[in-house]
């Protein structure tokens, strides 16, 4: 556990959203596998998940997606490349309106040891898992030392302090390494769902314990990035609150849009990020009793 992230966060008042990405399974190959007891047996009855959520067509590798949940768009990414290929000047994206709406973000990231700015692969840990670190305004473009990225892209590890200190910020960007998010078949499971299964069991009881959760009604998603290429899912979506429909399964059609318009209603970001804004788009509110909203 480290000594808890360096940036201003806490409880605002607002209501808090994280964000938990895991990686590359269809919802056929988890819905009733015996590889994933928690999802099956503990998500689908405390969560409300949709049936038909999918990547945005034909949109794939994984980053791509990653940067779409962050600006509502791939921007012109069509690759895995690094951030020192694939940055971008864009200001127009998810971390920077909320720094401009006098609100709180962190990225928590297995695997990285918060010295640096995470442009650049370390142990499992994949800089195209962490969207913020391709938005030059995030890294004071592409500088490893810069303070500002450093301050708001966190070990995981820390984020255990922050919890229990109620330090958590308004929005929390949480990836898993390349072996706890399904991507990698790595041991001691030496397989990708089981592997990802035992890692939400074991770190999702901690958000749901919080003050975040318990006392100022954060709202918890737990998402895919993309279907089994060439497939564009349903993939697995998960939503927790103490305003959920728990074990209600949707049948509306979902994609990434779908979570970036809904992160800005729940945060209360304005303007819709790009296809966040499209008319077909819907947000999860049917998801919730009542949708929460600042």
């Amino acid at each position: 556990m480290g000594s808890g992230s360096t940036s201003s966060g806490g409880y605002t008042g607002k209501t808090q959203v994280f964000l938990i990405m895991m990686e590359n399974h269809d919802w056929a190959s988890i819905k009733g596998s015996a590889s994933a007891p928690y999802i099956n047996g503990t998500l689908l009855t405390t969560a409300a998940h949709a049936e038909q959520y999918f990547n945005p067509p034909a949109l794939h590798p994984s980053e791509p997606n990653y940067i779409w949940l962050e600006a509502g768009d791939n921007l012109g990414i069509t690759n895995d490349l690094g951030p020192i290929l694939n940055h971008t000047a864009e200001t127009n994206h998810l971390a920077t309106l909320i720094e401009k709406a006098g609100r709180t973000w962190h990225s928590y990231q297995e695997d990285i040891d918060g010295t640096v700015c995470p442009t650049d692969p370390i142990g499992k840990y994949a800089p195209r898992h962490n969207p913020v670190v391709f938005f030059d305004d995030v890294t004071d473009a592409q500088d490893m030392k810069s303070a500002h990225c450093i301050s708001h892209v966190r070990p995981f590890g820390e984020l255990a302090a922050d919890l229990a200190n109620d330090t958590i910020s308004d929005y929390n960007f949480l990836t898993p390494n390349l072996c706890n998010d399904m991507h990698d078949t790595c041991a001691p499971q030496n397989d990708s769902i089981a592997q990802g299964d035992a890692w939400l069991a074991a770190n999702l009881p901690a958000i749901l314990a919080s003050k975040a959760y318990t006392e100022h009604g954060a709202v918890v998603i737990v998402a895919w990035d993309e279907g089994e290429e060439p497939s564009d899912g349903p993939i697995p979506f998960f939503v927790l609150s103490k305003n959920v429909k728990a074990g209600f399964s949707s049948d509306t059609h979902y994609t990434h849009s779908s979570t970036v318009k809904s992160v800005q209603e729940i945060l209360g970001i304005t303007p819709l990020l790009r296809h966040a804004a499209d008319a077909d788009t819907a947000d999860f509110a049917d998801l919730f009793t009542t949708f929460p909203t600042p």
